[in-house]
Order: structure tokens, then sequence, then C-alpha cells
């Protein structure tokens, strides 16, 4: 028996403001910033019957107390979605929300599904990545991986050493760029219409409405940067300034069977092109994107001219250079990242994928003759992940 596989289209995506560890959701749970996203989700999709999402799958890193016990499920009751909703819990480090998408969007496409909202959480500072894991110690007593492996920053710096040309002058310039492009972002409200505000509490200052991004620094300047500590390495390249911080939230996204979205008077924004996820060694998994994003054009039958529009993950700046440097891209080119990213925004691990893939969808609203765009992102333990998307506002698109 042969089956067709069906379109699958994003058809919107939601994510909280990013917090600093420690800071504006220290005393939210985990649970309730991804709960807060799924009601999100369907209050601005009211034509969606809650009983037509057929999963629910949320990603988290470190799968322990309230961001563990099988979260997609959970989550999904205390959201409100009826009892037949089933759910489950996803993890490829910082790619599992990017995963979940994937994982749900093979359902769509083989027909097991019709709809899914996909996602994921992070609450970095109530669990810090690694919290309660036993790593084997074969993976070090057996030099299966260099030590480095198991600190990003190092592979951070290891990547340096790959890629001479990136010296941390360019990489502080990246991130100064972040930082002034996400300011602009929020300036022109570019951002803000698909933030869910969360209301957090302090038992010291009480209540609390988290309405913007906490780890944004728009005052940064080079002279700033020029001064901060290299803690991976002495006399390194890799600081707090030029790479993403340990932050918390959340991000969810409705997919759908592009048939199944029209009938349902849902408006897609994006339709599913190609995914690819590649390893590479774990001692410099920021070199991950590359591969990945070489399988995803090649299973597209594209290239990277075919390319305008890229959402890239800051969880480093080397690592987003050595990505544009391998593809001759300028370092400011205006079609990467032009909202900014990780650098300014967070980068809450496992949520990290949703929130390119809705500001991906926002670059395509924002330019409808751009008709092909990819997020991608280095993932820990040696790996990168690219999903390639078709703009379903493309003015050259079919009715």
């Amino acid at each position: 028996m042969s089956r067709q596989l069906r379109e699958v289209v994003f058809v919107d995506g939601v994510r909280t403001p990013f917090g600093k560890a420690k800071g504006q959701y220290a005393e939210t749970r985990a649970d309730d910033l991804v709960i807060k996203c799924i009601r999100d989700l369907l209050r601005r999709n009211p034509s969606l019957p809650p009983e037509r999402v057929d999963d629910v799958a949320i990603a988290a890193t470190t799968q322990i107390g309230d961001q563990g016990l099988t979260i997609g499920r959970t989550a999904a009751l205390l959201a409100g979605l009826p009892n037949s909703v089933p759910g489950y819990s996803v993890d490829r480090m910082c790619a599992g929300a990017m995963t979940a998408v994937t994982t749900t969007a093979s359902g769509i496409a083989f027909g097991a599904y019709d709809v899914v909202i996909a996602g994921g959480v992070e609450h970095m500072g109530r669990h810090p990545m690694g919290e309660g894991v036993d790593p084997n110690p074969r993976i070090l007593s057996e030099r299966i991986v260099d030590p480095d492996a198991l600190v990003m920053g190092k592979t951070a710096e290891n990547l340096h050493d790959r890629y001479p040309t990136i010296t941390k002058e360019r990489t502080d310039a990246y991130a100064v760029r972040s930082q002034h492009k996400t300011a602009a972002a929020y300036a022109a409200d570019k951002l803000q219409p698909d933030l869910v505000p969360v209301a957090t509490r302090s038992a010291e200052l009480g209540w609390g409405l988290a309405t913007t991004d906490e780890p944004m620094r728009p005052d940064t300047t080079m002279e700033s940067l020029a001064g901060l500590k290299t803690p991976f390495r002495p006399h390194g390249r890799v600081t707090a300034g030029n790479a993403a911080g340990i932050n918390d939230g959340a991000t969810a996204c409705l997919l759908a069977d592009e048939d199944t979205a029209r009938d349902l008077g849902l408006a897609p924004k994006m339709r599913l092109v190609s995914f690819a996820f590649a390893g590479v060694e774990p001692e410099v998994m920021g070199a991950g994107p590359i591969p990945a994003t070489e399988k995803a054009l090649a299973k597209a039958g594209l290239t990277i001219d075919d390319i305008e529009a890229f959402e890239v993950n800051e969880a480093f700046a080397v690592q987003v250079l050595a990505f544009l440097e391998h593809y001759g891209i300028a370092d400011d080119d205006p079609r990467v990242n032009p909202y900014g990213g990780a650098i300014a925004m967070g980068h809450p691990l496992a949520s990290s994928g949703v929130r390119l893939m809705t500001q991906l969808a926002a670059q395509f609203a924002e330019r409808p003759e751009v008709r092909y765009g990819l997020v991608t992102m280095c993932i820990g333990i040696g790996m990168g992940g690219t999903v390639i998307w078709e703009n379903s506002n493309w003015k050259g698109a079919s009715a």
C-alpha cells in the first residue's frame, strides 16, 4: 500500500519573554511557562476545536522536577486540553523544540496526526544543564570524546581554533549588533505580537508581569565587551558578552496538515520543505549547523543561494560566524537574524528552536517576496539541526 505524504504547515507560534536564571521567573514553575504558551495558542486560534489537537510534544533538556513527568502530557492537561489529547516529552538538548516540531511534523506528513502542538521549556535557574545526570565514565576513560565536549564554552573556544580568522573582535562586533537589532525590533513592535505576558511572583517584591526579554543589554558596546573575563580559557575569546546566557523560558507552536488547516479556518504562515540533523566531533559542537544545513538543502533540492531568510541560534557568536563563513555570507548580512538573537534575548535550551521558527515566520510576513528560509542551531554533544521552510505568503505561491 503506497501512501502519499501530506504538506505540513506552521500555523502559529508563541513564546514567553525569556528571563535570566534567578531572575524574573525565579519563583515561577517551568511547567506554568509552557502551559501559558499552549493556552495562548488556543486563544489566538479560536476556530481550532481543542479536541482536534492530536498530540502535544514538549521538550526539556533537564527532565527533572517541574519540567519532568512527561511534561507534554501534564502541560496539555493543565492547559485545559481534553483528556483525549495525549502528550510526550522530547530531549535533544538545545534542539529539543526543533525536534518536537520535526517529529510531530513527520507524523502529520505520514497521516498519523492532523494537528499538533510542539514546543519546549527550560528553567535553567531551577534546573542547571546536567542536573542529576550520571555520564558513563567510559566516555572519558576510553577517550570517546575530549573532556571539553562536556563544557559548551570550551567547545566554542575550540571552534575559534578551527576558524582562526574569527577573532574575538569579530565575535564581539557580532554580539553588539545582536543587542542593537533586538532593541530596534522591540522599538518597532516586531517581537511583541508573539510574546505571551507572564504573571510573575516574588516573595520579596510581590506580583509582576514579564513582557520583555530580561537578558537584553541594549547599551552594549565594543568597549564594554573588551574587558570581560574569558572563563573557559586563559586569554580566550568566549565571554558572557558574545554568548547566550543561562535563561528561563518556553515556546509552543501549532502545526497542521495543510488541508486540515484550510478546513478549520487556520491561516498557515509557512510550509515545511525539509529538515536534517547531523553529528560532528562533540568537542566542536558549534560546527553542527554546517553539515545539518548541507543535508537539509540536498534533501530539498536547493542550494544556499535559494535561502533568503535565516534564523541562526546564537548560542555563541563564533558558532554563527563559522556558519556564515562556510557559506561566504557577510557577518552583518541583513538576511540573518534581523531581529537579533539569543545573545540578546536568551537561550533557554530546549525552547529555542520554536523561537527561531516564530521569528522566521515574522520575517516571511514582512517580506512576501522571500520564498525560502531556514532555522539552524548547534546542539550539545556534537550535533546540528536545520529546518527549511517555504513562505506561505510568498507572492509567487499558487492560491
